[in-house]
């Protein structure tokens, strides 16, 4: 029974992971990975899933693809997103992901003059691991004030009184 299930599963799964991508143009792509401590061949290794998000033409966010790779490199990230945009990813305009090397080397390749942002949770994450539990609150709060305007003039203007007051 249980073999019957995971059979399923596995279908279902392939069928998801190989549809065609015909809601597009997908012009925002989120991209990210969590690592994974698995069994495998009788040893734990670790393992990335790989997913990518993106708002499609309904403007809905849409899972557009997940994968599993050995390691977050250039050429398995540059596999991945070759294969989302096999599928019928296109009209690409931002990639939103954390500063990982090789996932910035695969967009620039995939991509090619798309731009690129770094994604505010990832930021966030990293500026709490350097700023001491003391000062996080009045850091974190400062911080996302810049990121609550509503327009390029008045973000640059919010980072320099930030700036200032850090």
């Amino acid at each position: 029974e249980v073999s019957r299930i995971a059979t399923e599963l596995d279908e279902k799964v392939s069928q998801f992971r190989e549809r065609p991508l015909d809601n597009g143009p997908y012009r925002y792509l989120w991209i990210d990975a969590l690592t994974q401590r698995v069994r495998e061949g009788g040893r734990v290794v670790n393992l990335s899933v790989v997913v990518a998000t993106a708002l499609n033409n309904e403007g809905k966010r849409e899972i557009v693809g997940v994968d599993i790779v050995t390691c977050e490199d250039t050429q398995s990230w540059t596999d991945f997103l070759r294969s989302l945009v096999a599928r019928g990813l296109n009209g690409v305009e931002l990639v939103i992901s954390d500063a990982h090397g090789g996932i910035k080397a695969a967009i620039g390749t995939v991509f090619s003059g798309t731009t690129w942002q770094r994604c505010r949770t990832h930021f966030m994450a990293n500026l709490a691991s350097r700023v001491p539990k003391s000062s996080w609150d009045k850091v974190s709060t400062l911080v996302r004030s810049i990121f609550e305007q509503e327009d390029r003039d008045s973000t640059w203007s919010k980072l320099g009184d930030v700036v200032d007051r850090l």
